[in-house]
């Protein structure tokens, strides 16, 4: 729609919708924002985003936490309101009518964190800090944010452009520009998650009648196993000219036959460590069996509250259930850490939960081994870990997860 907008207001010969030119440090009020808005915004004039629509994980948000914007989604009535001037707590998800005379304030908790690089609880219980990155930029970011690592390559935004498959050549290169900052660190890179959101012309898909349900992920690659064997071969090349110590693993897996058929593609290709994301109830139920057949797990907590509370992640009006505080999420992610735990291999988060400082010790305490999110939140979520004790942790997961309801849960873990 929001092409089509732009095409429109071009032959016209008009202005092209979006977000009009700031004179001054302000904060954006919108119904909704198209993921290019949001692209575009400046952080140094955008002092916080406020929309009527839209979910906390869906894209506009997400890209706002990237550019270290604070955003609430889903204020029902917004555009309704007689204001001049608001507060935004992008933390607490508030936003209250203030007094336009007051001085303006601004803080993130990135600027205030102190934090010595090290992903650990304050008795020593280690809980890696990674980044989430999509592109070279991205990469540089978490590298000067201090991440130990990368636990999320979204390598499909190397493709989104491409009309035709780009060769194993281009896609080595590419793959490298992004893991160059990372030589000798961790980076664990996501193959092609292609399908419902993310469509792309040269797998040419089928229309579907629910995309989000359908040929996706990992599902691509048992129509087109080629495709995956030739982004394998530019990963295993990308490595080796990176010096990167890079790990695999495929998206949207929901049985232990698919991530025991994907391990084996990536070992056959000269990867030694093949994981598998884990953003399907069915495969957090069967979390146990699955770390016998591959070397990690991560958990893509975006995908795994919409498809546990059948809420589409970028619906406004069903926001409430993709909060990431959902005690019926923090149980499915329990049995993803005891799994962990009793196979004795790392499962990490990677979702836009792992960015929530509080909710960081929540997951430790869950038993996940491993926190990626977008640069902006690193040192933030390192420093919170810091704050408190393994058993602590514990402590407040065991709470939370004990509540009936997102606010209860939030309450339950507040020190």
């Amino acid at each position: 729609r929001d092409v089509r907008d732009r095409l429109v207001a071009e032959l016209l010969g008009i202005a092209p919708p979006g977000v009009p030119e700031l004179a001054s440090p302000s904060v954006l009020v919108a119904r909704d924002l198209a993921p290019a808005d949001t692209a575009g915004l400046d952080p140094a004039k955008v002092l916080a985003l406020v929309t009527e629509e839209g979910g906390p994980t869906s894209h506009t948000a997400i890209l706002a936490r990237a550019l270290g914007i604070p955003a609430v989604v889903a204020v029902r009535g917004l555009l309704s309101w007689d204001a001049q001037a608001l507060a935004v707590d992008g933390d607490a998800g508030t936003v209250e009518i203030a007094d336009p005379s007051a001085p303006v304030v601004t803080a993130t908790k990135a600027q205030l964190a102190d934090w010595n690089g090290t992903g650990a609880t304050s008795d020593g219980h280690r809980v890696k800090v990674y980044g989430n990155v999509g592109s070279p930029a991205d990469a540089q970011a978490a590298a000067d944010a201090g991440a130990e690592g990368v636990g999320l390559f979204r390598t499909e935004f190397c493709y989104l452009d491409a009309s035709d498959e780009p060769s194993v050549a281009e896609q080595r290169a590419a793959y490298t520009a992004v893991l160059s900052p990372f030589r000798g660190k961790p980076v664990i890179v996501r193959t092609l998650d292609a399908g419902a959101d993310k469509p792309l012309a040269f797998l040419s898909p089928e229309a579907e009648p629910n995309p989000a349900l359908g040929v996706r992920g990992l599902r691509v690659a048992f129509d087109r196993p080629e495709v995956l064997d030739r982004q394998l071969e530019a990963i295993a090349g990308a490595a080796e000219d990176s010096g990167a110590e890079v790990s695999v693993m495929a998206p949207m897996v929901a049985t232990v036959e698919e991530a025991a058929w994907f391990a084996e593609r990536v070992r056959a290709a000269g990867i030694a460590r093949a994981g598998v994301m884990i953003e399907i109830p069915a495969a957090a139920l069967s979390a146990r069996e699955i770390l016998e057949a591959v070397d990690f797990v991560s958990v893509g907590t975006n995908d795994l509250a919409q498809y546990t509370f059948a809420a589409d992640r970028q619906l406004g009006a069903v926001a409430k259930l993709n909060d990431p505080w959902q005690p019926g999420l923090l149980r499915l992610l329990k049995l993803i850490g005891d799994a962990a735990k009793a196979t004795g291999k790392p499962a990490g988060v990677c979702g836009e939960a792992a960015a929530d400082p509080r909710l960081a010790l929540v997951l430790t305490g869950l038993g996940l081994t491993s926190l990626s999110m977008n640069a902006p939140a690193i040192r933030t979520v390192g420093a919170s870990l810091a704050t408190a004790t393994l058993a602590e942790c514990e402590a407040l997961a065991e709470a939370a997860s004990a509540t009936s309801d997102p606010a209860a849960a939030r309450a339950a873990a507040r020190p």
